[in-house]
């Protein structure tokens, strides 16, 4: 905390400022010109991070969102519905489309689609971007040390070492409902049509108060089940996310009674 605090002590207060001086630092000591933050979350707070850091770019990865809603479905950082992890996936794109018109310069727009497609073309074009040198090795993701010492930390990276399956980019169709399909198309429609991917179903949901109650109920019954299964399938893993929650959980109740005593 010293360290970080002599760092940035006559520069913008911010908390994004504090996370990225510690990405800094762990940077410096791999000797890393670049440093990466992957998060879908990371979209919300670019307003900030772009004015507090000029040189900072965004990958903007866009994939067919009833793959990525459907992925999302069984992620225990997201919802247990469908209806709410579409919400979401809308709320993250609207901004990154924003962003892409706001900083074109700062923005690469590119579809996963045509990464599995051509897998050594995109990574050229996002190496020439970031600026990092491109290397025949970066093909060969399942020979990675560093991508085998991943998927053993979390439940959620376990493909990370291996090479994506095209068959996957229309597995969704097996996972969801003729229902959740087009409730996607139908809050995602005007991305689909900007991102060019093709409708299945007329699209027209209209999606009610009961509609979103319900969800949120399923929800909540899904993420105690998939705490559950966690603390089963993979203790290191649940103890992790359980600290996680349990230490924003007690930092928002601080913040809040903060804020209540001032109130007063």
């Amino acid at each position: 905390p010293v360290d970080i605090f002599e760092r940035i002590k006559n520069q913008t207060r911010s908390i994004h400022r504090v996370v990225w001086e510690m990405l800094f630092i762990a940077g410096e000591k791999h000797d890393a010109r670049i440093v990466m933050d992957k998060s879908l979350d990371s979209i919300h707070n670019a307003d900030e991070l772009m004015k507090l850091f000029p040189d900072m770019l965004f990958l903007n990865v866009v994939r067919d969102p009833r793959a990525q809603i459907a992925s999302m479905n069984k992620a225990i950082i997201y919802e247990f519905d469908t209806l709410l992890n579409t919400q979401v996936w809308v709320k993250a794109f609207d901004k990154a489309r924003q962003l892409a018109d706001q900083y074109p310069d700062r923005v690469l727009t590119i579809r996963f689609e045509d990464f599995i497609s051509s897998e050594a073309e995109v990574i050229n074009k996002i190496c020439q971007f970031f600026d990092i040198e491109f290397e025949e090795g970066m093909l060969d993701i399942e020979h990675s040390n560093e991508a085998a010492s991943i998927t053993t930390r979390s439940a959620l990276w376990e493909s990370n070492s291996s090479t994506p399956i095209a068959a996957n980019v229309d597995k969704f169709k097996s996972m969801l409902s003729d229902k959740e399909i087009e409730t996607i198309e139908s809050l995602t429609s005007d991305h689909m049509d900007y991102y060019g991917y093709e409708k299945m179903t007329p699209a027209n949901i209209q999606i009610s108060d009961s509609m979103q109650t319900m969800a949120e109920n399923n929800s909540r019954v899904g993420r105690a089940k998939a705490w559950k299964d966690l603390a089963v399938n993979n203790p290191r893993d649940y103890m992790l996310r359980k600290f996680r929650a349990d230490y924003l959980q007690m930092i928002r109740h601080r913040f809040e009674m903060d804020q209540q005593l001032q109130a007063i």
